[in-house]
């Protein structure tokens, strides 16, 4: 069996059928997956990639990309981290960027509790305290846990 990582242009032509032919290979591959000839591996960088292509150029709404990459990143034969498949449900579920949603998977993981970010979308994460990088009447970096 070969063992392959997979680039962000597969997977949207895969996901899309855009251009038709590029689409059709990609499906091809998809198939050989689903025979256990391949097995993809998709790095979070891809994934993010992916989502912004999607919601960018495509203009899919972060509750159509989340369960769509969901499904496909959760079929046997394709690898990928736990952390991505958590980041892509708080992603569709709390509205927040994808990147966002990845640091504050990663930060649960790590058992980090803060982040300083001016991104307000932070606040909707149980767990997590968004803090702003000299606020009013922060005096110093100290934060009392």
């Amino acid at each position: 069996m070969t063992v392959a990582y997979v680039d962000a242009n597969v997977i949207l032509r895969f996901l899309v059928g855009d251009p038709p032919d590029m689409a059709e290979r990609a499906a091809v591959l998809m198939q050989a997956v689903d025979r256990g000839e391949v097995t993809l591996r998709v790095d979070e960088i891809i994934v993010a990639e992916v989502v912004w292509v999607l919601s960018s150029f495509y203009k899919y709404k972060a509750q159509e990309i989340a369960p769509r990459l969901l499904e496909f990143l959760s079929q046997d034969g394709v690898e990928v981290e736990n952390s991505i498949l958590s980041a892509l449900a708080l992603y569709g579920s709390k509205g927040i960027d994808f990147v966002d949603a990845l640091l504050a998977t990663h930060m649960q993981h790590a058992g980090v509790r803060y982040v300083f970010s001016f991104d307000r979308h932070f606040d909707r994460i149980t767990g997590l305290e968004r803090l702003e990088p000299g606020a009013a009447g922060q005096s110093s970096l100290r934060i009392d846990s």
